[in-house]
């Protein structure tokens, strides 16, 4: 639900490790400590399937509606699940001696290694897990007042009259908030300015410029737009080429890595600590690992639900391992949170639809062949680097490596099953590209597969955004987060900014020492987290609704007043529960 309404999602490996704590230590009184390691590495599985199936496969059913296509079938949805969570895991086992053994001390897998302290401070469980809860509960009620019962509207936006083309506002939500806190502000700033740009200085220039001229893709006069007409019909556009040129810069500035990293592969699987494989050190067999990947890619050739050809499933095998190496070494870098999977499943479309194209595979046949590769490979990235943060977790606490990589194979299980159900709910509910479930990343792979098949795109406006983002790179400034803020409308931006600042507050205050404030950003973390997960789920709900046919709106309306009140009482309960004191 957060990636197809952001367009980003947050890694789920530290509230999974702190909610399998809480239940398994203090409701069944037992007390494993890789027990609550297997529980938090099967839970983590469920949001990076979902991370790579709602960037991408969103698109389908688009083209359903707008071309009258055979929608996607629930099978057909599981099974790219299924089989991009399977050889995003199979991929990663070769590598783990390489990046989590032989790398120890020089990639710190930031959540991996927190996941580990939390599990190892056992006896505080129970009030994190209760803070994570606590974020929960309340935004779910603030989701469902503001959406549900619509006693205000949950996005404040303002028209500047004198200067034409802009507006300001933001989307007074929970999850917005919590993105915004988790991220931190540095990346929260970087959307901001992008946002920035597009808003008070791109829209105004082509509202003055436009006038009463019909400029394409639009197809009415400049000068009767709007703010968000102008957003939707150029610049998303030109975010869209910033987005598509930032995910090639970070993938040509990672060669080095990669390059590195499948040397240490090849020459590490396999060794054994002192000669003599342990507990510590057995994996899947090797043998299983490559009869896996040769099964599965004969699968996705032979089943017609999967839509793509022996080329195609060679193209999946070949840039599955690719990108499952980049994923794997990015996240012990930066983290799952800031994993560049959207830039690698651009480049897969990026070169799969020009392939397909080549052969003689185009029209709707092509693309949805080309979008069903990238499906499978965003889902091989993602869960390759939520594996390589468990196995780390795992590593630090003793786990048996063969035993997390089963438990990850079943977490792809639940999550594969459980995807399609979700996105034809949400689909049915509202329908994907409106308000409430823009799927900005499946919306910018679904253009960039048009633009290649049917040349269609308005590629002066791409091609603007390509060469922002160079000179960004030029002056240093990250390219992604700057190119996603252009993308997004500025609604969301400037209430991920709101929690960035919060976050700016927290760490930047001077009496306090670097435990207590290390402590108190982890609660509002884990109480971000919960917010996340309470709007969510409310969400899902609020679509059960709809599709159901039953209205929950009250008769009164507080207006954009009451919206920025209510985010005020929100942004007060995050700093209650991340600056509340432990008890001794």
């Amino acid at each position: 639900y957060l990636g197809l309404r952001v367009g980003m999602t947050v890694s789920a490996s530290i509230p999974a490790a702190v909610i399998s704590m809480g239940i398994i230590r203090f409701i069944l009184r037992r007390d494993s400590i890789l027990e609550n390691n297997m529980v938090q590495t099967i839970g983590s599985a469920g949001e990076s399937v979902a991370a790579g199936a709602i960037f991408t496969l969103p698109a389908l059913f688009m083209w359903a509606q707008e071309e009258g296509t055979v929608m996607p079938s629930l099978v057909e949805i599981a099974l790219i699940a299924l089989i991009g969570g399977f050889l995003g895991v199979l991929f990663m086992i070769p590598l783990r001696s390489a990046l989590i053994v032989q790398e120890h001390g020089v990639l710190p897998y930031p959540e991996g290694q927190a996941c580990a302290e939390v599990l190892v401070a056992g006896e505080e469980g129970g009030a994190k897990a209760g803070t994570v809860f606590a974020g929960l509960g309340i935004a779910a009620v603030y989701k469902f007042i503001a959406d549900g019962l619509k006693v205000f509207p949950s996005e404040v936006d303002f028209t500047i009259k004198p200067y034409k083309g802009s507006a300001v506002g933001a989307d007074v939500l929970p999850a917005l908030l919590g993105v915004g806190y988790i991220c931190g502000p540095k990346v929260s700033s970087y959307l901001l300015a992008g946002g920035s740009v597009a808003w008070f200085m791109i829209m105004p220039l082509i509202a003055l410029f436009g006038g009463d001229n019909i400029i394409g893709p639009a197809l009415i006069p400049v000068s009767q737009m709007n703010p968000s007409q102008i957003w939707s019909n150029y610049v998303r556009y030109i975010g869209a080429g910033a987005v598509a040129a930032g995910g090639i810069i970070s993938l040509i500035k990672s060669l080095p890595l990669i390059v590195r990293t499948f040397k240490q592969a090849l020459k590490g699987y396999g060794k054994k600590a002192d000669g003599v494989e342990s507990r510590l050190t057995k994996d899947i067999p090797m043998m299983f690992v490559v009869l896996g990947i040769g099964v599965l890619a004969i699968i996705m050739w032979l089943i017609p639900a999967i839509p793509v050809n022996l080329l195609s499933a060679i193209i999946i095998i070949i840039f599955g391992f690719f990108f499952a190496t980049v994923s794997s070494r990015m996240v012990g870098l930066v983290g799952s949170s800031n994993n560049p999977v959207s830039g690698m499943a651009i480049a897969t479309l990026l070169i799969s639809s020009a392939i397909l194209k080549a052969t003689g595979t185009v029209g709707m046949k092509g693309m949805v062949a080309a979008i069903s590769i990238g499906s499978v490979i965003c889902i091989i990235a993602a869960i390759a680097g939520d594996t390589s943060q468990d196995l780390k977790t795992g590593y630090l606490l003793g786990a048996t490596p063969k035993k997390q990589q089963i438990g990850e194979l079943i977490g792809v299980i639940a999550a594969g099953l459980a995807i399609g159900g979700v996105l034809y709910l949400l689909d049915s509910a509202w329908g994907y590209g409106g308000a409430e479930v823009p799927a900005p990343q499946a919306t910018l792979m679904k253009m960039i597969v048009e633009g290649i098949m049917g040349g269609n795109l308005p590629w002066n406006l791409v091609f603007t955004g390509v060469f922002l983002a160079l000179a960004l790179e030029v002056l240093r400034i990250p390219v992604m987060p700057f190119a996603i803020g252009l993308y997004l409308p500025i609604y969301l931006n400037t209430s991920i900014m709101i929690g960035g600042v919060v976050r700016w507050f927290m760490d930047s205050r001077k009496k306090v020492d670097a435990k207590t404030k290390e402590e108190q950003s982890t609660n509002g973390t884990l109480f971000c987290a919960g917010m996340i997960a309470g709007e969510g789920l409310v969400g899902i709900l609020l679509a059960v609704f709809a599709v159901f046919g039953i209205n929950t709106a009250l008769s009164f309306d507080l207006g954009n007043i009451g919206g920025i009140v209510l985010m005020i009482v929100m942004i007060a309960c995050l700093l209650a529960f991340s600056l509340k004191k432990k008890k001794n």
